[in-house]
C-alpha cells in the first residue's frame, strides 16, 4: 500500500512537479525533509536518487539537468545541509542549468532561537538564484491556495531562466503522519513566457558595413542548428569563428585552438587581427589570452547573444541581444550578403603556420600531461561524452582536437569542486557513455562524487596525477613565491593515488607511469566491463609544466 505525506504543501508540490514534467529528484537524507522523501519516492512518475553528501548531490543533479536539458529537483534537510548546496547553485546560476532547490526548514518561529539544525534559510541563495520563495506552514490561513501559486511561479521561473530557483519549505511537526490516498488537484494552466524577436535594421546595416567580423563562441552545449548557421557564415570566408573545445562546434573552417594562435600576440598583432564587429555567443571563455586580445582590440561594435547574460567582458559591449543565438542567426541570415572578406584569409594563414608547428612539437614530447592529452584525444571512442575538470585539465584540452565528441566543463564559476559529481549525474541520465578527465586535486576534492549507487558500468575516469595543483606551475605569478611556500600551500604537493578509493567505490583500477604502458592500456580501457573504470596516469616528477611552457616557446 502506498504511503504519502499528509502535509498539504508537499502534496501540492508533488502535483505541480508532475504537471510540469519534472521527474528527477535527488534526495539527501534527513528528518526535516523526510516527508518530501517519503512522498516523492511513493509517486510512480518520479525518479528518486539518494545521494548523502549535499554538496555532491547538487552537482549530481546539475549533471542530470545538463544531460536531460530540463529541470531537476534537489531536496535536503534543514540547517547546514542547505548551504552545502551553494557551490552547485552558483555553478548552475552562471551556467544556466535549471535546478529546483527544495529545502526543508523548521517553522518560521523557530529561527534564531537556537533550535537544532536551524539557520536563516529564507533567501539564503538570493545572490545566485533566479527566484527565492518560501511556502506557508499548512496551519496558516489560506496556505493551500497561496502555496499553489508560489510553487507554480517558482517552477515556471526555473523553466524560463534555465537556472536555479529556491523554494524553502517550513514544516511543522509531526513530520511522519501518512495517508494512503491523495486529494485531487486541478490541472495547471501553464503560463511559461516565450520571447519573440525581430532583428533591428541597424544591426543588418552594421553587418554590411563591417569588414572584419569575428565571432567568439564560449562554453555552450552542442547545437546542430547553431553549427549549421555558423557553417553558412564561414563557407564563403565571410567571418572568422573562434571556438574552444567546450564550445561544441565542429567545422574545418572554425578556428578551434585559440591559444595556439594568439598566445604570443604583440601590441602590433592586437591591431592587425582586431575585428571591427565582435559577436560573442555562449558563456565563459577559457582562454585568458583571447580576453586580453579583445580588450586591447577595442572593436567598434560588440554584440552579445544570450537570453539571460549580457556581460561586458571585453569592455566594448554595444548591443545586448537577449535571445537564443539560433533565433538571432535564423533572422540575420535572411537579410545579409555572405561575401568573402580578406579578414578570414589573414587568420587562415596564421592558423596554417601554427598548426604545422603544433604537429612538429608532438614528435618531440616525452611522457607528461601534454603527452597524455594528445594520446587521449586520439583514442576516446566517438560516442563518449567527455567531462573535463577545471584548472590545467580544460586548458590542455584547448590545444588538442577531440573531433565531434561533446565536451563539458563547469566553467560557470570555473572551480575544481563538483567535476566528478557533475559527470556522474550526467552519466546516470545519458544513453551514451561518459568519460571524466580530471586532475588529481579535482578528483580528490570531490571523492564523494563516487559515493553514488547509480553510476553505470560504462563510466570511465582518467586521472592525470602530477602530484600537485600543476596549474600553479603553469600560470605566471605563483613562481615568485618561496619554493617551499609554493609547494605546500599553493600547488599542494602530495603522493596520493586513487587505487584504494577505486576499490572502495567499486571501480576497476589501472595505473600507468610511462608512455608504452599508456599506449597499451588505452586499447582495452574503453571496452565494455561489468564495472566502471579508473585509469590513473602518474606523471609525478615529469616536469609537465616545463613541457607546456616549452610548447608555447616552440610555437613562437
Amino acid at each position: 500500500m502506498k504511503k504519502y505525506s499528509s502535509k498539504r504543501s508537499i502534496q501540492i508540490l508533488a502535483h505541480l512537479l508532475q504537471q510540469y514534467g519534472i521527474a528527477d529528484i535527488v534526495i539527501s537524507p534527513g528528518s526535516r525533509n523526510a516527508p518530501l522523501a517519503i512522498h516523492f519516492s511513493e509517486v510512480d512518475s518520479f525518479n528518486c536518487y539518494s545521494i548523502v553528501d549535499e554538496r555532491s548531490a547538487a552537482f549530481v543533479a546539475m549533471g542530470m539537468a545538463k544531460s536531460e536539458k530540463k529541470p531537476v529537483a534537489i531536496t535536503c534537510t534543514s540547517g547546514s545541509a542547505v548551504v552545502n548546496y551553494y557551490p552547485a547553485v552558483t555553478e548552475a546560476f552562471y551556467q544556466n542549468v535549471p535546478l529546483l532547490v527544495l529545502t526543508a526548514d523548521r517553522p518560521t518561529d523557530f529561527v534564531d532561537i537556537f533550535d537544532g539544525q536551524t539557520i536563516r534559510q529564507k533567501d539564503v541563495f538570493h545572490q545566485h538564484s533566479y527566484g527565492d520563495f518560501q511556502l506557508l506552514e499548512d496551519s496558516k490561513e489560506n496556505a493551500e491556495d497561496i502555496n499553489f501559486d508560489i510553487i507554480k511561479k517558482a517552477i515556471e521561473l526555473c523553466f524560463e531562466k534555465q537556472g536555479p530557483v529556491h523554494i524553502n519549505i517550513p514544516l511543522e511537526e509531526p513530520l511522519y503522519e501518512l495517508v494512503s490516498e491523495l486529494p485531487t488537484f486541478p490541472t495547471v494552466e501553464k503560463t511559461i513566457k516565450h520571447k519573440e524577436y525581430e532583428i533591428p535594421s541597424n544591426l543588418i546595416a552594421e553587418w554590411h558595413t563591417s569588414q572584419r567580423i569575428l565571432l567568439l563562441v564560449g562554453t555552450r552545449d552542442y547545437s546542430p542548428e547553431l553549427e549549421n548557421q555558423l557553417t553558412q557564415l564561414v563557407k564563403n570566408h565571410s567571418v572568422v569563428v573562434l571556438s574552444e573545445a567546450n564550445s561544441n562546434l565542429h567545422h574545418e573552417k572554425f578556428f578551434k585552438h585559440i591559444d595556439r594562435y594568439i598566445f604570443n600576440f604583440t601590441e602590433e598583432d592586437y591591431k592587425t587581427y582586431a575585428p571591427d564587429l565582435l559577436i560573442t555567443i555562449g558563456q565563459n571563455v577559457v582562454s585568458k589570452k583571447v580576453k586580453q586580445f579583445l580588450r586591447k582590440a577595442h572593436p567598434k561594435q560588440h554584440w552579445h547573444l544570450d537570453e539571460v547574460w549580457q556581460p561586458d567582458t571585453y569592455f566594448s559591449l554595444t548591443e545586448k541581444i537577449e535571445v537564443k543565438p539560433e533565433v538571432f542567426f535564423s533572422k540575420l541570415l535572411k537579410f545579409i550578403n555572405l561575401e568573402p572578406r580578406p579578414y578570414f584569409n589573414l587568420w587562415d594563414v596564421l592558423r596554417d603556420k601554427k598548426d604545422a608547428k603544433h604537429e612538429q612539437f608532438l614528435n618531440t614530447i616525452d611522457f607528461s600531461d601534454f603527452y597524455f592529452f594528445n594520446k587521449a584525444s586520439q583514442t576516446i571512442p566517438e560516442n563518449y561524452n567527455i567531462h573535463i575538470s577545471n584548472s590545467s585539465g580544460i586548458r590542455y584540452a584547448q590545444l588538442f582536437d577531440f573531433g565531434k565528441r561533446k565536451i563539458y566543463c563547469n566553467r560557470g564559476t570555473s572551480g575544481i569542486d563538483g567535476s566528478t559529481s557533475t559527470a556522474m549525474g550526467f552519466a546516470i541520465k545519458n544513453e551514451n557513455p561518459t568519460l571524466l578527465i580530471t586532475g588529481d586535486l579535482s578528483f580528490f576534492y570531490d571523492i564523494n562524487g563516487l559515493w553514488n549507487q547509480y553510476i553505470p558500468p560504462f563510466v570511465r575516469i582518467m586521472i592525470f596525477n602530477n602530484g600537485e595543483g600543476n596549474i600553479f606551475k603553469i600560470i605566471p605569478g605563483p613562481g615568485n613565491a618561496n619554493p617551499n611556500t609554493l609547494d605546500e600551500f599553493i600547488a599542494t604537493k602530495h603522493r596520493k593515488n586513487a587505487e584504494y578509493l577505486a576499490k572502495h567505490f567499486g571501480f576497476s583500477y589501472i595505473r600507468v607511469e610511462d608512455e608504452l604502458t599508456l599506449d597499451r592500456v588505452l586499447e582495452n580501457f574503453f571496452k565494455p566491463d561489468a564495472q566502471p573504470k579508473i585509469l590513473e596516469v602518474n606523471t609525478h616528477g615529469k616536469n609537465s609544466a616545463d613541457v607546456l611552457k616549452s610548447y608555447f616557446e616552440f610555437m613562437k
